[in-house]
């Protein structure tokens, strides 16, 4: 019994030693406080300076995902994107054979898509990743590129990455006049797969038979995009080269400098727009040729197949026409009291420059009274009114499922993205620090986003020598992908801006801080939140 008694006391006293030599310091939210009368969780929201910033031209070389197509959103305007990469064999030192015949060259590159229904052994797909109304059409033209790309160049005895940026359309059209060998449209086939091109969302069915039994076998695939292409430009091009210039991928991409996709308005149709992954792309040349040179009949040849990839050096074009608002916000921006409206628009578009100033001046007050920091927040309310049609399913637009907050001053993750291990992948990662749209049950359409910067606060307020730095605000088409792209004309707020922010096409339009105090919208006008333990 005293044994027993002796232990009790002894774990209690351990217990509250170790408890009171913990570092005190902060506490999430909710979690581990002593509810007695020494301490209350008190809130206090701090005014903000918010305001647009242009995104001009920037890189967008080697993204996972590149757009192709047209986009208006009515609320940003109207953005074409066309796009360029290099190409290389499948393997190198092709044997091609004699007199090679061509049957038939066809591009393919997979759509992001998922089933939805298998009826009599056909399956239903919805295509993913597309904006705009689903089977609006476009003009859709592949040359042969003119440009020589490369991932990388020398100069002064180093080695720097080779980029290439949105704006870059007119360096590859130079190259498309129809005198020019490398003018000549390659996609040749039925309008649907050039002058009335769209995004197909039907199965497709290969059917192939024996040579020697005759059996025929049908292979189906998800949707994709499957252009025919020019079979002549191809026996010259490719099977009638030079074995030199098939020997090596840098060889061979100095001979082909790989495919330029143009995109242009169809008639009357507004287009839509998909994310693709071209590197996932290829053409296939089906051919028959003979083993060896000899004067044997057309009846000799033999089945042949040679693989192009369309891998290398990319780069994403864009052609933007900014409707009226949109582009006055950007040419009215308030960089002394902030905007009442923030646009985020992804890629060439435009993000929000926040500066917490009125938290930075009341800092050595904070300090001197240690309060001691909850949690941290900044909700963004979107505006309804200047977001109308977005999302309306009957034109296929949407909202931003994401935004990010960032360090802009040194274009890095702040420590609250550093150190949220929740979730995996682009929709669920970063759950904590979020930025997920919160959409109203009834209207389906978005209400707020909310970003918690809890660490980057207490960092500042613990650390005397770190910096109130700006914050930058943007749509993200991968909330896992955190690295800056450059701009093409630096200017005094910006030289870079997140990667993801390129990826997407979409915008939304956020309350800024600016609100007059008459306004019904008052309320909704960006402020910093900040819960605090106050010691009595």
């Amino acid at each position: 019994m005293y044994n027993t008694s002796f232990f009790k006391k002894t774990l209690l006293i351990a217990s509250v030693v170790l408890l009171y030599s913990c570092d005190k310091d902060f506490n999430a939210i909710g979690d581990d406080l002593i509810g007695d009368n020494h301490f209350g969780l008190e809130s206090e929201k701090y005014d903000v300076v918010a305001y647009d910033q242009v995104i001009s031209p920037i890189q967008s070389n080697a993204l996972v995902n590149n757009a192709l197509g047209i986009y208006n959103d009515g609320v940003f305007g109207e953005r074409t994107a066309s796009f360029a990469t290099q190409v290389s064999l499948d393997s190198y030192v092709p044997t091609i054979g004699a007199d090679p015949t061509v049957v038939t060259v066809t591009l393919t590159v997979p759509y992001f898509s998922h089933a939805t229904a298998v009826n009599e052994g056909v399956t239903t797909y919805v295509l993913d990743s597309i904006y705009g109304k689903p089977g609006e059409k476009f003009k859709l033209s592949v040359y042969e590129s003119g440009v020589q790309m490369r991932s990388s160049y020398i100069e002064g005895g180093s080695q720097y990455p080779q980029l290439y940026y949105t704006d870059q359309n007119a360096d590859f059209d130079a190259y498309k006049d129809p005198t020019r060998k490398e003018g000549k449209r390659l996609n040749n086939g039925i309008p649907s797969e050039n002058d009335e091109f769209y995004f197909d969302s039907s199965e497709r069915s290969d059917e192939t038979t024996d040579p020697v039994t005759n059996v025929k076998t049908t292979t189906k695939s998800p949707p994709q995009m499957r252009l025919n292409l020019d079979k002549d430009f191809f026996r010259d091009k490719i099977l009638k080269a030079s074995a030199a210039n098939l020997s090596a991928q840098d060889v061979f991409q100095q001979y082909f400098k790989g495919l330029y996709f143009k995109v242009e308005k169809a008639g009357g149709s507004p287009g839509n727009m998909a994310l693709l992954n071209f590197a996932q792309g290829k053409i296939t040349i089906k051919y028959r040729a003979k083993t060896e040179i000899t004067t044997d009949p057309e009846d000799t040849k033999e089945d042949k197949t040679l693989v192009i990839n369309l891998s290398g050096a990319t780069a994403g074009l864009q052609n933007n026409v900014k409707a009226p608002a949109y582009q006055n916000a950007l040419n009215t921006q308030n960089t002394s009291t902030g905007d009442e409206s923030l646009y985020l628009k992804g890629g060439e578009g435009s993000l929000a420059v926040i500066e917490l100033k009125d938290f930075g001046l009341k800092l050595e007050d904070i300090r001197a009274k240690k309060w001691l920091v909850n949690e941290a927040n900044l909700v963004f309310h979107i505006d309804r009114d200047k977001m109308l049609g977005i999302p309306d399913a009957t034109v296929g637009t949407r909202e931003p499922k994401r935004i990010y907050l960032y360090d802009l001053t040194n274009n890095t993750p702040i420590l609250d993205f550093i150190t949220d291990g929740t979730g995996s992948g682009a929709a669920m990662g970063k759950a904590v620090y979020s930025g997920i749209i919160n959409v109203d049950p009834t209207s389906k359409k978005g209400t707020t986003y909310k970003i918690r910067l809890t660490n980057h606060i207490r960092n500042i307020i613990k650390n005397t020598t770190a910096v109130n730095v700006k914050l930058g605000l943007v749509v993200t088409g991968d909330i896992n992908t955190s690295g800056s792209y450059k701009l093409k004309l630096k200017n005094n707020v910006i030289s870079d801006a997140p990667k993801a922010s390129v990826i997407s096409p979409l915008g939304t339009v956020l309350f800024g801080n600016n609100i007059p105090s008459s306004s019904p919208n008052y309320a909704k006008r960006l402020q910093l939140e900040v819960y605090y333990t106050k010691p009595n």
